[in-house]
């Protein structure tokens, strides 16, 4: 896997990886021009995004199916630099005729087993989970 930053202007860059898909990476207003992400959100991203992916997976594996599903991801940093993720809550929220059982079951298995950004995270970061179901 491979990445690249390309310098646009104060602290704007141009990222792409492999999948040839680019993003702007950008600092707030006090220091550049706000057109992007910062990199910590992208890794936050990143986080809800693969456990995301892993559930979803799982859950048509398991012939689960529900109306709509979301991860959001809320990360505390440590105060001296460098600033690192120290903890990070990931909330699944789904709605349908769900099997908590088998939710729950997708939920670990992306956890403990598949997820690498989760993997890494937890280095560094306590990382806990939550989950809501709508019917």
């Amino acid at each position: 896997m491979k990445a690249k930053v390309k310098y646009i202007d104060n602290l704007q860059f141009s990222a792409v990886s492999d999948s040839r898909h680019s993003i702007i990476i950008d600092a707030d207003k006090k220091l550049s021009l706000d057109q992007g992400s910062r990199p910590k959100e992208l890794i936050l991203m990143g986080l809800a995004g693969c456990t995301a992916m892993d559930v979803v997976s799982l859950l048509k594996k398991m012939r689960v199916e529900f109306k709509d599903f979301s991860v959001s991801a809320e990360a505390e940093l440590s105060e001296e630099h460098p600033k690192v993720f120290t903890s990070i809550h990931i909330n699944y929220n789904i709605s349908g005729d769900v099997d908590e059982e088998k939710l729950k079951k997708a939920i670990d298995l992306s956890q403990n087993r598949y997820c690498g950004v989760t993997d890494m995270l937890n280095k560094t970061a306590k990382i806990t989970h939550s989950y809501q179901i709508e019917k």
